[in-house]
């Protein structure tokens, strides 16, 4: 298939997805814009593999770049703010667009990947000519080239192509209904039902119904209306209500019409085709070609990891259960708890334990006060200011930022982001950081081009006028793509493919974003970033003194949740044959339970089907990523620490924060991210830091 040159000029002369002045112009892009914009962009883009590929065509970096990159660079952007769009605002119509363009682009993704002409050029070029960004982004390229198929011939080549053009679509059919299965509950009820519910969660829920003519209550599977009822609502009916609804999604277990958004079949074909295309590149299954690009060095060295950190865990998390079990027994009446009752259990103990409960914390994190907290330690740390900007954007929720710094010469650009905090319908769940564009030395224009980032999360909106209201867990998570964000903007980096968090590592790419969610429990930065709701008043030593003894409740478990899916993904894709069934994959994940669990779920759950961080996210045969990481983070955070330590001072050293900047978060992926943490810590990662942090030496 190739790309289609666009007929129609009137459809290209004023779309907003072929300005590349400066930023995309999200408020006009519209879903008739994507066709013709995305065939212009693959024609251009594809005459541009022709002309370098020609046997006449000097294998030189920056020929190579200022023909080819500067192309794809387009195409890249422009399909990225149509991709972004469709994660944050979703209509049938957008959807539509997507879904016809998106073979194309993967057709062409794939073929540049598996152009043999290119990939001599590439292998072509004089490494002596080039400087260490160019020859790591060369070395990238080439494992990129093997991995994307250039070494296969005839119908090999041509089979392997058409998996990559199916597993986007399947994975892109798996995410659109885990979302449609989400946004089609809703449960409408009687005010008395939410005895126990905080009263911003039933004001909002209030409003929603009101929104659309109902009395009472409307109910989600939103994240900022299923946790709170799940922990605070005293009705075990409700609970196990939402419970099942959460926990069927997108599964053959859903109710009514719901079933049509089963993504069974989707995940047992997507495994399929994994395996396949394993094999088609001479390796023994999926897991050993995502570990190529990675720090760890094989499944087997991961899984021995994850349970190791199973065997460590397993104690703390069975004292936890044996805690609960008690303390429902004997406060709750509960003598025999059902899966929807540990959370509501969790919540009531740790209130009894600690003297205190989430809603209680809650109304001192106001999502203003909080932001101006987290730029107040970015500032601080890494010697940056953070201003309001102006850009087009798709909600008016959004905000937009600047990042500069003072030189010599005056102040300069560092990088700017969009942030979208609020949950809403068409926007899908979870919160992560995706580029807009890399900090790049234009070989076209001479010109530096700074980065751009989208930072995405789904708090609860404010109700009554008042500002949005976050949990801590919701501010450890807005720390935690903040980190992602400075990764891909405080890069120093001037080669695009190895600038930010291009190039990283996978496993290694989650060490700036936890490494940021420590300062989310140190007393000198939370004084500062808390103001109750009502009084303005900042958060109460005594309380922070509570919440820091509760900081470890239930890491046992906690870590024993995240082995268990991090396990379930890596033992999933390096089976000998993969799952077949729905039934089979079912029968995984119970052995994974079995072995290190220590809660088990009703017979009907079907966790997996919503699992989009393996299916349709990127972290298939990775999700052991964020424990791995975590150790890097937790280890790199023990430097601020010891300095905090050694001065009698906060944790917000500067020195320490300046040396941080310099090693990990201005190399990017120009180097081997285990270097960039030697550069830091002057050693190899230790898990002690880990162990520690978790309540678990």
């Amino acid at each position: 298939m190739n790309a289609a040159a666009p007929t129609d000029t009137r459809l290209i002369a004023d779309n907003p997805l072929l300005d590349f002045h400066d930023l995309p112009l999200f408020d006009a892009i519209r879903p008739e814009h994507v066709g013709p914009a995305i065939d212009s962009l693959l024609s251009t883009a594809a005459n541009a593999l022709e002309s370098v590929t020609q046997a006449d065509f000097p294998a030189r970096w920056q020929d190579l770049a200022r023909t080819l990159d500067t192309a794809t660079d387009r195409l890249g952007r422009a399909w990225g703010a149509v991709s972004h769009l469709n994660s944050v605002a979703d209509t049938p119509e957008l959807r539509a667009a997507y879904n016809e363009a998106l073979p194309k682009v993967t057709e062409f993704w794939t073929r540049l990947g598996a152009d043999e002409r290119l990939y001599a050029k590439y292998k072509a070029l004089e490494p002596a000519e080039l400087n260490p960004e160019q020859l790591q982004a060369r070395k990238n390229a080439l494992r990129g080239f093997v991995l994307g198929g250039a070494e296969l011939q005839g119908a090999a080549r041509e089979r392997f192509a058409a998996i990559q053009e199916r597993q986007a679509e399947l994975a892109q059919k798996f995410s659109e209904n885990a979302l449609d299965a989400t946004d089609a509950f809703a449960l409408y009820v009687a005010v008395d039902e939410l005895d126990g519910v905080p009263e911003d969660v039933k004001e909002a829920t209030a409003a929603a119904a009101a929104a659309e003519g109902k009395p009472g209550h409307k109910l989600t599977l939103k994240m900022p209306c299923y946790l709170p009822v799940m922990q605070f609502a005293h009705s075990s009916s409700l609970r196990e209500q939402l419970y099942r609804a959460y926990v069927t999604r997108a599964s053959d277990q859903a109710s009514g019409e719901a079933v049509k958004y089963d993504n069974t079949a989707i995940m047992t074909e997507l495994l399929s085709l994994r395996d396949e295309e394993a094999r088609l590149l001479g390796f023994r299954h999926y897991a050993d070609v995502s570990l190529v690009a990675k720090m760890a060095e094989s499944p087997e060295q991961v899984i021995a990891f994850l349970r190791d950190l199973a065997t460590k865990a397993r104690p703390f998390a069975e004292q936890d259960v044996a805690d609960m079990r008690a303390f429902a027994a004997e406060h709750l009446n509960l003598k025999d708890p059902q899966p929807w009752d540990w959370p509501y259990i969790g919540e009531k103990l740790k209130e009894a334990r600690y003297a205190f409960s989430e809603q209680e914390v809650k109304t001192y994190f106001t999502a203003p006060k909080v932001l101006a907290g987290l730029f107040q330690i970015v500032e601080t740390l890494f010697e940056v200011a953070i201003r309001r900007d102006q850009a087009p954007t798709w909600h008016p929720s959004v905000e937009f930022y600047r990042i500069e710094r003072s030189t010599p010469a005056g102040v300069q650009l560092v990088g700017q982001f969009y942030l979208d905090p609020s949950a809403r319908t068409g926007k899908r769940g979870g919160a992560w950081m995706d580029d807009v564009r890399a900090r790049w030395l234009r070989p076209d224009t001479g010109q530096l081009q700074t980065p751009v980032a989208h930072m995405v999360c789904n708090f609860a909106e404010g109700v009554n006028s008042k500002p949005p209201l976050l949990t801590h867990d919701d501010v450890i998570t807005l720390f935690h793509e903040f980190g992602h964000g400075l990764h891909h903007m405080l890069t120093q980096v001037n080669e695009r493919d190895v600038s930010g968090i291009s190039g990283v590592e996978w496993d290694a790419v989650e060490l700036p974003s936890q490494f940021m969610e420590n300062f989310c429990w140190e007393w000198d930065v939370l004084k500062h970033m808390t103001a109750h709701v009502d009084t303005g008043e900042p958060l109460p030593r005594a309380l922070y003194d509570k919440m820091l003894a509760a900081k470890n409740f239930q890491s046992g478990l906690q870590t024993l949740r995240q082995v268990e899916f991090a396990l379930f993904d890596m033992l999933l894709h390096s089976q000998p044959q993969p799952p077949s069934t729905g039934d089979a994959i079912l029968t995984l994940l119970q052995n994974v339970r079995s072995e290190v669990a220590v809660l088990q779920p009703p017979a009907y759950s079907r966790t997996a089907n919503t699992f989009s961080h393996i299916f349709a996210g990127g972290y298939s045969a990775g999700y052991y990523s964020y424990k791995w990481a975590e150790v890097l983070s937790a280890d790199a955070y023990a430097a601020f620490e010891e300095a905090a330590s050694a001065s009698g001072r906060s944790t917000l050293d500067v020195d320490t924060g300046r040396r941080y900047r310099q090693a990990i978060l201005e190399a990017g992926g120009s180097r081997p991210a285990m270097e960039s943490f030697k550069a830091f810590r002057g050693r190899e990662p230790s898990i002690d830091a880990l162990l520690r942090h978790q309540g678990m030496a």
